[in-house]
């Protein structure tokens, strides 16, 4: 897979599944349609929208994500204040080690913001540090025969509608590198 793409799955998969990084105790994101607008040094912008229905959001995809993130973070510290959630960890990824800093503010009911600085040791395809900011918004109930996990994308074939199968992600967990 072209290193691109990968990127571009990557964060997708990141602004989807942003609020699975905060402690299990922080709050859900409200029912309906999000917008989330994520910006990374050296890609493009990208905005999308996402279907999510609280009862399934963050519940056995986060449990399974906070397990995988212990497992390649063995360095990892969540502290809330307010509305604001600092994430510090150390993680591997092959043999990489990618330490990280993001900062989520926000209620996550209605609006978050993700900042999140991450350095390469040894630098990541050619990557040494690499930063991202994620801002998510609740925009009202989903489009008529819309369910959890639609995501629409504008520029991508199809119209840029797909939907994100909880047990796609999973096998595509397994299949990130280790």
């Amino acid at each position: 897979m072209p290193h691109a793409s990968r990127t571009l799955i990557t964060l997708c998969l990141a602004a989807i599944l942003a609020p699975a990084a905060v402690a299990a105790d922080a709050p859900q994101r409200k029912s309906g349609l999000w917008e989330i607008k994520t910006s990374a040094e050296g890609t493009p912008a990208m905005t999308m929208q996402v279907c999510v229905d609280q009862r399934q959001d963050d519940f056995a995809s986060q449990r399974a994500a906070e397990r995988d993130a212990r497992q390649r973070c063995p360095k990892m510290a969540v502290t809330r204040s307010g509305r604001n959630t600092v994430i510090d960890s150390v993680c591997l990824i092959d043999k990489v080690t990618a330490t990280s800093h993001a900062m989520i503010s926000g209620d996550l009911a209605s609006q978050y913001r993700m900042e999140s600085t991450t350095r390469y040791t040894p630098p990541m395809h050619g990557m040494a540090r690499s930063h991202m900011v994620m801002e998510g918004r609740w925009l009202g109930p989903c489009k008529a025969g819309q369910k959890h996990g639609d995501v629409m994308m504008p520029g991508l074939p199809g119209g840029g509608q797909f939907a994100i199968d909880p047990e796609a992600l999973r096998q595509m967990q397994k299949l990130a590198p280790r």
